[in-house]
């Protein structure tokens, strides 16, 4: 019904039935956008923050397959569509919000200085918590929690997720 009546010529709507996983990427795109600014609050360039944008779906997929949602929902709009927007964006607050840590600014600093509601700070200990609780790594969530938390500097946080364990990119059971 409502897909019907609210998509028009210049503004498609789609639908999906993976309300768990739609609400998932919806939170946890957010921390990885923060990631992604940290990125370019360091200097990275572009490649490097694809690489953050694209091993950060692939945390926020594996949390969400173990929670029940459908992994194909993080691959469509509401899981890469949203976060390309928000991870790339010069709007996005989470994004700044990275930015701003990767500068070398603290959580408090930033908190401080902003009205803004940066949803992903929130988020980034919350994840945390569900990561631990369903047994699922996520390092980049891990990192953003320890930089915001001042336990590390981004640069240090680099280097650790760079030292990391080699793995595959995509796990045999992934689907």
């Amino acid at each position: 019904f409502w897909q019907e009546l609210l998509s028009t010529d210049s503004f498609r709507i789609y639908t999906n039935q993976d309300v768990l996983g739609v609400e998932l990427a919806g939170a946890l795109k957010n921390v990885v956008a923060i990631a992604a600014g940290i990125c370019d609050g360091i200097g990275y360039g572009d490649n490097t923050k694809a690489a953050v944008i694209t091993r950060g779906i692939a945390e926020i997929t594996r949390l969400g397959k173990v929670m029940g949602a459908h992994p194909m929902t993080f691959a469509g709009l509401s899981g890469l569509g949203d976060l390309f927007a928000t991870a790339g964006s010069q709007h996005s607050r989470n994004r700044w919000a990275g930015e701003q840590l990767g500068k070398g600014r603290s959580y408090d600093e930033i908190c401080g200085s902003t009205r803004m509601v940066v949803e992903g700070f929130n988020t980034a200990a919350a994840a945390l918590n569900l990561a631990q609780t369903h047994a699922v790594e996520m390092p980049l969530t891990e990192k953003v929690n320890e930089i915001m938390e001042g336990r590390c500097s981004p640069s240090a946080a680099v280097v650790s997720l760079m030292r990391r364990e080699l793995v595959r990119e995509i796990e045999p059971d992934f689907l």
